[in-house]
C-alpha cells in the first residue's frame, strides 16, 4: 500500500492552549504536490504551518512526513530534524546581513545535500531579485523582502515547504508573474509545498488541492475546479464570495424553476424530490447576456475588471444578481438601464443547498 507523503490524521491544531483547528485530516499523496490552505483572519492557518513545522506540539493525532511519524501525543520531533522550512508572513531576514547573505544562509544548510537542481542564479533571477542583493533588509520593499524570505527557503531544498502568505506584500501589477514563477520553481525542484493565502484566485492557480478552513474546521478538502464549481455548503459559498444564493423549487430531474428568473435547465450535482424547496448558486458566469431576450432586469452597478464587466442586477423581488460579460460586448449597459437574460436558462452544474 502507498503512502501519503504527508498525512494529517486527526490532529487539534492549539496554540497558547487555545484549539484554533479541532480534529482535521487531510493528506499530499505524492511528492511535489501544493496544497493551499483558504480561510479568514484568525482561523488558525499559521496555526496549521506551525505545528507541522515543529514548532508547536500535538496532544491528538498524528503527522506523518514521508512514510515518518513527526508528531503526536507521545513523540514530538524537533523543527531541526524534520527538514521543514517556513518562510513566515513578515520575513525572518537578518538586518545586519545583506539580502545576498541573508539568501545564501539557506545553501549553508543544504551542504550535505544531493546536487543542488536549481542554483542561486536561477532562483535570484525567477524572482527578479538581482538589483537588491547588495541592500540590507531596511533599503527594500516589503514585497522584496518576501522574495528574499522565499528564495532562501527554497534553497534549503526542504522535504516540505511551508508558505504563509509568502505574495501578500507583493503588487498586484507583478503578483501574477511572481505566481508564474513559483510554480514553475516548485515544479522543477519537486519541492511539496502547503500555502496559506487569503486569494482564491492565487489558490486554484498554485494548488493541486485546496483546503478551506471555516469556524475551526476544515469544510471542504478537494481540486481547485471543484472547490469553486461544487463547494459543498452554504458557509464555502459565502467565504468564496464567488455568486449567491437564490430560491428555487425543483420542476423536474434536470430543472427547477425561480419566480423571477424562470425555468432553469441542467444537471443536479444531487437530486431533490421535485417539489423540493432548495437555495441554488448562481455565480457570474451562469447566465448570459441578450438584449433580445423578454427576460429583463435592472441593472444596479457594473464592474469593470479589463477583460470583462460584472453587472449586478437586481429582479423584480429584489435578488441582487452577478452576471459575467466579456469587456467587448456591443452595449454597455449603465445603472437603471434594463439587461436582457438569455433565455432557455441552462446550468452546466446546479449546485442546491
Amino acid at each position: 500500500m502507498k503512502n501519503n507523503f504527508l498525512e494529517i490524521k486527526n490532529v487539534d491544531f492549539t496554540i497558547g492552549g487555545k484549539s484554533k483547528v479541532k480534529n482535521a485530516s487531510f493528506v499530499i499523496e505524492n511528492e511535489g504536490e501544493t496544497l493551499c490552505i483558504l480561510g479568514p483572519s484568525g482561523i488558525g492557518k499559521t496555526t496549521i504551518l506551525r505545528t507541522i513545522a515543529g514548532l508547536e506540539e500535538i496532544e491528538k493525532g498524528s503527522i506523518k512526513l514521508n512514510g515518518k511519524l513527526i508528531s503526536s501525543k507521545d513523540k514530538h520531533v524537533e523543527p531541526e530534524y524534520r527538514n521543514i522550512s517556513l518562510a513566515f508572513q513578515d520575513n525572518s531576514l537578518f538586518p545586519h546581513y545583506t539580502v545576498e547573505k541573508n539568501i545564501l544562509l539557506g545553501t549553508e544548510r543544504n551542504k550535505t545535500k544531493k546536487k543542488k537542481k536549481l542554483t542561486f542564479k536561477e532562483i535570484v533571477d525567477l524572482l527578479d531579485i538581482s538589483k537588491i542583493l547588495e541592500k540590507y533588509p531596511h533599503e527594500i520593499s516589503a514585497g522584496e523582502a518576501q522574495r528574499a524570505s522565499l528564495a532562501r527557503s527554497l534553497l534549503t531544498q526542504p522535504d516540505l515547504l511551508l508558505l504563509d502568505e509568502p505574495l501578500s506584500n507583493v503588487d498586484q501589477s507583478f503578483k501574477e508573474e511572481i505566481q508564474v514563477r513559483l510554480k514553475k520553481i516548485l515544479s522543477k525542484l519537486k519541492i511539496t509545498t502547503i500555502i496559506v493565502t487569503h486569494d482564491s484566485y492565487e489558490a486554484f492557480y498554485l494548488g493541486h488541492k485546496c483546503a478551506i478552513i471555516l469556524d475551526g474546521q476544515i469544510k471542504q478538502f478537494d481540486d481547485p475546479y471543484n472547490v469553486y464549481h461544487f463547494p459543498n455548503s452554504v458557509e464555502v459559498v459565502n467565504f468564496l464570495n464567488r455568486g449567491i444564493l437564490i430560491p428555487a423549487k425543483v420542476t423536474g430531474e434536470n430543472s427547477l424553476e425561480n419566480k423571477d428568473l424562470g425555468t432553469i435547465n441542467g444537471n443536479f450535482i444531487k437530486h431533490y424530490p421535485k417539489g423540493s424547496k432548495v437555495q441554488l448558486l448562481l455565480q457570474p458566469e451562469d447566465l448570459e447576456h441578450d438584449d433580445k431576450s423578454n427576460l429583463k432586469l435592472e441593472v444596479v452597478d457594473r464592474k469593470f475588471r479589463g477583460t470583462n464587466f460584472i453587472y449586478t442586477l437586481k429582479t423584480s423581488s429584489d435578488l441582487l444578481i452577478p452576471v459575467f460579460v466579456h469587456s467587448h460586448h456591443e452595449h454597455q449597459h449603465e445603472a437603471d438601464e434594463k439587461f436582457g437574460i438569455k433565455r432557455p436558462i441552462h446550468i452546466d452544474h446546479i449546485v442546491c443547498f
